[in-house]
């Protein structure tokens, strides 16, 4: 494992790492989306230590812990919808449109690489997205502003027409993981000869496994973060810093 401390000797080293590379895997967390204004949420700062996350059991049995829950996705839209993809986020969708990169594999939740560009069919949201809702019984989509009007005028949180809970979109505390977005990510890696881990602390289970994964697959692994992190001795190369300033070259 090499570390580059310097973020400018870093945006060299992943440029001349992603030229060299035949196929690109990008796996991202928070960090990646802190340099755009959206804060995190399990950092020493971050949103869960300031508040107390509502269970997926909760949920699904509380009527009272819905409309916390609610309360909390409509102040989250507002927040994201005032933020825009920072130089990573639009970096990493030129290296999808270019071919270079065949996926974006990431534990966000504030649609931000798609709003930079990258399209459904490369991006894989592990913890799924929360600027939409879905039925929990039957997976229709309902806009989040659709769900807002609906608790205004009836003071009660929505269910669907099939008489489901709607919820937003994300993958709460207690909640299985979404097993096809796994194995989208895990094919995407069996293709790729790089892997590059962007702003995450990789620790979240079962995410944090995917960059073990790639290096088994023989893929070269690079880890981009401000922060430490328990993979680092398994890393090919480390880059600190800002995450923006280290994607600038791309």
């Amino acid at each position: 494992m090499k570390t580059v401390e310097e973020p400018l000797e870093g945006a060299a080293v992943l440029a001349e790492r992603v030229a060299r590379a035949e196929t690109v895997v990008i796996f991202t967390g928070a960090g990646i989306s802190t340099e755009s204004g959206i804060p995190d949420f399990r950092g020493p700062n971050g949103l869960w230590t300031k508040i107390k996350p509502i269970y997926y059991d909760e949920f699904v049995s509380s009527e009272t812990a819905r409309r916390e829950d609610w309360k909390r996705r409509f102040a989250f839209r507002d927040q994201v919808a005032a933020v825009e993809p920072n130089v990573a986020h639009r970096a990493i969708a030129r290296l999808i449109a270019s071919g270079k990169a065949n996926a974006v594999i990431t534990q966000n939740i504030d649609g931000l690489h798609g709003r930079a560009g990258v399209p459904a069919d490369r991006l894989i949201e592990l913890h799924g997205n929360a600027t939409y809702a879905t039925c929990l019984s039957c997976d229709a989509r309902v806009e989040l502003d659709e769900a807002e009007a609906i608790i205004a005028a009836t003071g009660r949180t929505p269910r669907c027409a099939c008489g489901g809970l709607i919820k937003a979109a994300v993958i709460s505390f207690g909640q299985a993981m979404p097993s096809r977005e796994m194995q989208r990510a895990e094919e995407a890696i069996q293709q790729a000869d790089l892997f590059v881990a962007v702003g995450s602390s990789l620790t979240v289970q079962p995410a944090a496994t995917l960059p073990m994964i790639a290096k088994y697959e023989g893929a070269e692994l690079i880890i981009v973060n401000a922060e430490s992190t328990p993979l680092d001795g398994l890393a090919d190369r480390v880059l600190r810093g800002s995450i923006g300033t280290v994607f600038s070259r791309l």
